[in-house]
């Protein structure tokens, strides 16, 4: 019995020994097999070597003027000795109350930007409808997004007024454009097996939606519209350059008349909001993911 013992796991070690063997084989031979690009990679570096030098041919650097290096100094004093006062205060020109109208532009601008971004995602989205509806609905999805939203800005302050509503207006049309794009992504990654089994099960069209494509979309949408309010609130201080609200307007006259500890008080108050707001929305959306 022992000698038929060691007989088997010779056996055994020799099938490992040539199995192993095997596989070097397969992986040598696999790799020997590979194309070979190097001829497109190379190709690839140049074409990329072409654009940096072609782009680069149009700048000059000629160092900095007296008066940049006169904000630029003014402004890092003033983020070192801010204005206090102005920082902590609570009245309509203060900056917590600027920073609250910033926020509600923000809101407001996601919030109507996703609701109307839901019936364009599904009206642009070829699983569920035609393909010559679909192409025009993104159509109107790709034009809203090629304009940038300082434009749309200018206009609608043609239209609103100064002031943020005409903030709101704004970052509403730009979300739908963004929004859009991203439901429409994770509509055609639907599982169609589970309305095929929905529908198999008798349920009716609301219930199939209620039960088969609202679980799949919700964590998605919420995801979307978090990550949009991020950009939304970043932009809101954009807009408030151009008299669409927010505390971009009081920024840029501090920044005109020179007023460097108001503008520190401004930049710190945008630097701890938005860190605010990134700690949270990244938490929200990690759980999200995590289900």
């Amino acid at each position: 019995m022992s000698d038929n013992k060691k007989s088997i796991n010779k056996i055994g070690k020799a099938d490992a020994v040539l199995n192993a063997a095997d596989d070097k084989l397969t992986v040598a031979g696999m790799y020997a097999m590979q194309p070979h690009k190097w001829i497109l990679y190379l190709g690839i570096v140049l074409v990329i070597a072409v654009l940096i030098g072609w782009s680069a041919s149009d700048m000059s650097f000629s160092g900095m003027t007296a008066t940049g290096t006169e904000v630029a100094k003014g402004v890092l004093h003033g983020v070192f000795h801010p204005d206090t006062k102005l920082l902590f205060g609570t009245s309509d020109s203060d900056v917590p109350y600027l920073l609250m109208q910033t926020i509600a532009i923000a809101v407001l601008g996601t919030l109507f930007g996703a609701i109307l971004a839901i019936p364009f995602a599904f009206l642009a989205s070829t699983t569920i409808m035609p393909k010559p509806v679909a192409f025009v609905f993104r159509a109107i999805i790709l034009l809203i997004r090629t304009i940038p939203s300082l434009v749309w800005a200018l206009m609608w302050i043609r239209v609103t007024g100064p002031g943020a509503f005409c903030g709101v207006v704004t970052q509403s049309v730009c979300s739908i454009g963004m929004i859009s794009k991203m439901y429409i992504t994770a509509i055609e990654d639907l599982d169609t097996k589970i309305l095929e089994s929905l529908d198999a099960m008798g349920c009716t069209p609301f219930q199939k939606i209620r039960y088969g494509v609202l679980p799949q979309l919700t964590a998605s949408f919420i995801s979307t519209t978090i990550y949009r309010f991020d950009i939304n609130l970043k932009d809101a201080t954009t807009l408030g350059i151009v008299g669409a609200g927010g505390i971009g307007a009081s920024l840029m006259q501090c920044l005109n008349s020179r007023r460097w500890a108001m503008v520190g008080s401004f930049i710190w108050g945008l630097m701890v909001l938005v860190l605010i707001i990134e700690f949270a929305s990244t938490k929200i959306r990690k759980k999200l993911a995590r289900g």
